[in-house]
């Protein structure tokens, strides 16, 4: 594996065999690896230094993974973490995605599929981001994304929030496709718990009443799913 900047792992691990085993197999895959045997000693190193994702094991003394999580996430949203257990319980692998858990490895596991789902993970998140257009057409609308209002011609018909601007253009980008609640909760309220899916229903409401003007526009509810927005002539997109 090749880096031009070496990405800084911390890994948790209360086994030390384990742990040094882990350490020195990311180490020879290039990533900076440093290893602490409990969570209170993690928790430490975390607050010291800046690293590009933690792989922490659920069952640890002092501080176990899902405290140690909360407290990383306290501190940094968006930091990927990896949780390793010996468990196979379902009702860990929700509360570990609950706190906020990009995934979930259980024991034993081949340290080449951990390496292939941190590369997943940091592809994704360390990926190049493209910047968001300054302007859709949707039916009879012009989104300004950067003035953050709709018009009509030359006639303004809302001024719109952030997360009502963040949400639309989310909504726009996936214009006649499902945008998955989970996607958007994560992106704009950083946390999908049941607080902000809440809050999301109620902006979808409100942007519901500002796209009336334009009958052809329509933001349905896809069950399970998330939103889907109908633009029965697609959406324009200037940069």
């Amino acid at each position: 594996m090749t880096m031009e900047t070496k990405q800084r792992i911390l890994l948790c691990e209360d086994d030390e065999s384990l742990g040094m085993l882990l350490r020195d197999y990311l180490l020879a895959k290039g990533y900076e690896t440093e290893l602490y045997l409990d969570g209170e000693a993690g928790y430490k190193a975390f607050m010291k230094s800046h690293y590009d994702m933690c792989v922490l094991d659920v069952m640890m003394p002092k501080k176990d993974g899902f405290t140690l999580a909360q407290e990383i996430r306290g501190v940094n949203a968006e930091v990927p973490i990896i949780f390793l257990t010996a468990k196979n319980l379902k009702e860990d692998i929700i509360e570990g995605f609950k706190i906020g858990a990009d995934d979930y490895l259980t024991k034993p596991f081949s340290m080449d599929e951990l390496v292939f789902r941190m590369e997943a993970i940091l592809r994704r998140v360390k990926g190049p981001q493209a910047p968001m257009p300054s302007q859709y057409t949707l039916g009879k609308f012009v989104f300004d994304t950067q003035r953050q209002t709709l018009t009509i011609g030359n006639e303004q018909q809302a001024k719109l929030t952030t997360k009502e601007s963040e949400l639309l253009a989310m909504l726009c980008a996936h214009a006649n496709d499902v945008l998955l609640r989970e996607l958007a909760l994560k992106s704009i309220w950083v946390d999908d718990n049941y607080f902000n899916a809440r809050s999301m229903d109620v902006y979808i409401t409100k942007l519901r009443k500002h796209l009336k003007a334009d009958p052809t526009l329509e933001i349905n509810n896809v069950h399970g799913r998330g939103y889907k927005l109908i633009v029965p002539n697609g959406v324009t997109v200037k940069e």
